[in-house]
């Protein structure tokens, strides 16, 4: 029988991850890209229009979608792509194994330490969009940015599990970054683009498959979890992407939406635990 986990060893563990991306400075690096990107897409995501700053709330948060979909699942892979394999290359694992310390234990330590650090720096680059935005449009505005900004971190925990579970079961460090990059590519632009555009171009009805049952097929995507998540919860959104039309209402229903996307976060750790073991 296994034993129970120690919270005490995890804990330990997941503070060192978390202080290694302090020390090295990644957790300011990714903060800084989000500050200056969302900035920018604030202020001057409707210049074309001749307008500089933020319009609406709305306006504001379709692009941001945008930006965090391409943006977030590449650094949660990039972030931990490595956790395992990486140390398995270096000869460490072994050694962090000879510690009272099970596999389980290193694993959710490891994802639990990088979860942090992902999280503190997607909070801390949209802070100051978030400050502008109450100054602009008050607690309206900023609650519909605080759950933007939320299911940001979720989206980014999902793609986290996913990297972990890359980092499982690759062999060595060059096939994970590999896997890791191709994941990103088909989840966030051949998925993405292909499944929209057949729901689009079929006005919700594409043959014998019916448009309602398509339209479910996109909470096989957390990339496309995350646009469902912001898109229907503003009108001027749902109809900025074209998509009031042709995905059911019933998709929209946040308990779905939230355990979908709560699957995606659990499921490919619970994989990559069952795929660690010895």
């Amino acid at each position: 029988m296994s034993r129970p986990l120690q919270w005490h060893a995890l804990a330990t563990l997941a503070g060192k991850e978390f202080r290694d991306r302090l020390r090295n400075r990644w957790v300011l690096a990714v903060a800084l890209v989000f500050t200056a990107f969302s900035l920018a897409i604030t202020y001057f995501g409707s210049a074309a229009q001749g307008v500089v700053g933020p319009r609406s709330i709305e306006l504001t948060i379709a692009s941001l979608v945008s930006l965090v979909i391409y943006l977030i699942p590449l650094i949660a892979l990039l972030l931990g792509f490595d956790a395992i394999v990486g140390e398995r290359e270096r000869g460490s694992l072994d050694l962090l194994l000879a510690h009272p310390l099970t596999r389980l234990e290193l694993l959710l330590g490891k994802y639990l330490g990088l979860a942090a650090a992902l999280s503190l720096s997607t909070l801390i680059g949209f802070a100051l969009v978030g400050v502008l935005l109450w100054q602009r449009f008050g607690q309206a505005g900023l609650y519909h940015y605080s759950g933007f900004v939320l299911s940001s971190v979720l989206l980014g925990l999902a793609f986290l599990s996913l990297a972990l579970l890359i980092s499982v079961l690759a062999r060595d460090r060059t096939r994970a970054s590999g896997l890791a990059i191709s994941l990103w590519f088909v989840l966030v632009l051949v998925f993405d683009l292909a499944l929209m555009g057949l729901l689009v171009a079929s006005q919700g009805q594409l043959g014998g498959l019916g448009g309602e049952a398509l339209a479910y097929a996109l909470l096989l995507n957390p990339a496309d979890l995350f646009r469902i998540l912001n898109v229907f919860a503003l009108d001027d959104v749902r109809r900025l992407y074209g998509l009031a039309a042709v995905v059911p209402p019933s998709l929209g229903q946040p308990w779905l939406l939230a355990s979908a996307m709560l699957g995606w976060i659990l499921a490919p750790l619970a994989l990559a635990s069952w795929r660690f073991k010895p």
